[in-house]
This record gives structure tokens, C-alpha cells and sequence, in this order.
């Protein structure tokens, strides 16, 4: 199988990354794909006057060691539920890896927050540069995410069976919503799509109009429009028996709806770069700031993915 379909999860040593490990392998076997993990570290550069070389020798060595134990761990844990695992070791910074890794990879999934592994490896800051700068989906796990704790899911160790997507009627959305229905298709989810508009806030571009303004009237032609877009991104494939996709159009900001919703599901999808849907949302401010507050794993999905074939069997 071609490793082009791989999900890459990024590996420090951190409970963290050992849970966003546990998500990538139950993703890898309901797509039957290859998993890559990736542990990637830094050496440290000092003038040639400030320390003797020897000891930088040993610190390097030290660190490579140090790396290369976490990254055999993770791959002896995988290998427990996934077959075609293979563990890669980098030098250079993590973010960087991962974004230039994701150039041929299906999806890249990491953790959040993980701060105490080897080398003090912050996979916070690589959670929020990578799903910017990734060429493909990017699945960010919170660090306080347990399996099962949000939904009734369907495997111990991860595992889906209800999916929210966030969806503004931007080109960017209408990829993130491919995808959603994708994940939904191939583990036969629940998938919820929502469009929202802040209207009772007083921050909505009504909040101008005359109170004629029927704002029941606004929500439904939005929900109509939301089910237009579903009903065209169904048009040509096959769904399992007995899946449900049901659509609503709400009041409120996408960001602190889907933060709720975080709660209650097993992944939430979002769009990078939605500016300019019919409901003028961002979802590209949106997705930085799900990323940082949601409860479940996020899938952040970028618009240069338009036409790009999700890892495995999902279509």
C-alpha cells in the first residue's frame, strides 16, 4: 500500500502523544492504512569556544538515544492493534517535520499540551502551527480526551459514532464537510452538520436591519441552503445502511457552539480559510479557537485539500 496514504502522528514521550497515538491507530484500522510515527528533536547549537565538542557529542547521542526509545515504545503500542506501523526518527523541529511530512501523507494526527516528555517536547505549539501550514487534514487531541468519555463510540481505544461539522458555505467548508462525510461513511457515524449565525447576539450583520427583520425566516433559508450543499455532496456516493446525517441552522457563534458540541461527540470538522460563505463566518478563527477549547479531537481540514482522496477506504 502506498505510503502516500499513511497517517503520521507525532511522537514525544508525553501522555499527550500517546493519546493522539491511540486515535491515529484506530483511524489507521477502520481505513486500513499504514501508520508513520514521527519523533522529531533538536540539537542544540553552541559556539565552538563555549563548549568543548565531546560534550556536545554526548548530548547529542544522549538526546538521539533518548528519542529513539520513546519512538520504539510507541511502535511496540501500536503494533498491538495495527500491523503496518513504521517509526521514523528526524532531527530538526517538529512542526517542521510534520508540516513537510504531510506533503504526501493522508492525514497527520498529534496531541496537545505535551509538556513532560523527553526533552520537554511542547506538542502545543506544533498543534497549533501544524494545522495552519499542513497540506492535508490535521487531527489535534486534547490532552484531557479519554476514549468513550464523549460518545457511545464504537472502540475502546478511539473510534467514532458521532461527528459535528462546522459549515459557513465557503469553498473551504464545503472540503471540510467532504471529509466529514467521509469519516462519518467509514465508521458509520452519526454526522451532524450546523451553520450558525449570531443573530440574537446583536453581532450578526442583521443586527442593523428593522425589527421587520424575520429572524426565524433567516435561520431556516440558511438550514435549507446547508441541506442544498449535503444533498450535493451525497450526489454520487454509497452510504451504509441505516447512517444518519441530519443538518440545523443555528443562532450563536460557530466557535462557542462547536466547543459545546465537544462535549457530546467524538470529532468535530472544521474548514481553515472559510472566509466568504453565504453566512460570512471565519472559519478560519474558528478553528484556531475550537483547537484550543474543544473536549474531543478536532479534524482541521485546510482548502488546498480540495480534491485530495482521504487516506484509505473512506470514499
Amino acid at each position: 500500500m502506498s505510503r502516500a496514504t499513511a497517517i503520521v502522528v507525532g511522537i514525544d514521550g508525553s501522555d499527550s502523544s500517546l493519546k493522539a497515538l491511540d486515535w491515529a491507530v484506530a483511524e489507521a484500522e477502520v481505513r486500513d492504512v499504514p501508520l508513520e510515527l514521527i519523533c522529531a528533536y533538536t540539537v542544540p547549537r553552541f559556539g565552538a569556544t563555549a563548549v568543548d565538542a565531546a560534550y556536545l557529542d554526548i548530548g547529542t547521542s544522549a538526546l538521539s538515544e533518548g528519542a529513539g526509545a520513546v519512538l520504539d515504545q510507541a511502535v511496540a503500542r501500536a503494533k498491538e492493534r495495527h500491523e503496518d506501523v513504521q517509526g521514523l526518527l528526524e532531527v530538526g523541529d517538529a512542526a517542521g517535520v510534520l508540516v513537510e511530512r504531510s506533503k504526501q501523507a493522508g492525514l497527520v494526527v498529534v496531541g496537545t499540551r505535551g509538556r513532560g516528555g523527553f526533552a520537554e517536547r511542547l506538542l502545543g505549539t506544533v498543534s497549533t502551527a501544524l494545522p495552519v501550514h499542513a497540506h492535508c487534514p490535521t487531527v489535534v487531541v486534547p490532552s484531557g480526551w479519554t476514549a468513550g468519555a464523549q460518545g457511545d463510540q464504537t472502540a475502546s481505544a478511539g473510534g467514532l459514532s458521532k461527528i459535528v461539522v462546522g459549515v459557513d458555505g465557503s469553498d473551504a467548508s464545503k472540503i471540510a464537510l467532504a471529509r466529514a462525510l467521509d469519516e462519518a461513511i467509514s465508521w458509520r457515524a452519526e454526522l451532524v452538520a450546523f451553520a450558525s449565525m449570531p443573530i440574537a447576539s446583536g453581532t450578526s450583520l442583521f443586527a442593523w436591519a428593522p425589527g421587520q427583520v424575520d429572524h426565524t425566516a433567516v435561520l431556516a433559508e440558511l438550514e435549507a441552503e446547508l441541506g442544498r450543499m449535503i444533498d450535493a455532496e451525497l450526489d454520487g456516493r454509497t452510504l451504509p445502511d441505516g447512517l444518519q446525517i441530519r443538518h440545523h441552522a443555528l443562532d450563536g457563534t460557530a466557535s462557542a457552539l462547536l466547543v459545546e458540541f465537544s462535549s457530546a461527540v467524538d470529532l468535530i470538522v472544521v474548514g481553515s480559510r472559510g472566509r466568504g460563505g453565504f453566512s460570512g463566518l471565519l472559519l478560519g478563527s474558528t478553528s484556531q479557537a475550537v483547537l484550543h477549547h474543544a473536549r474531543c479531537p478536532v479534524m482541521v481540514v485546510p482548502a488546498r485539500c480540495r480534491g485530495q482522496a482521504p487516506a484509505g477506504g473512506g470514499a
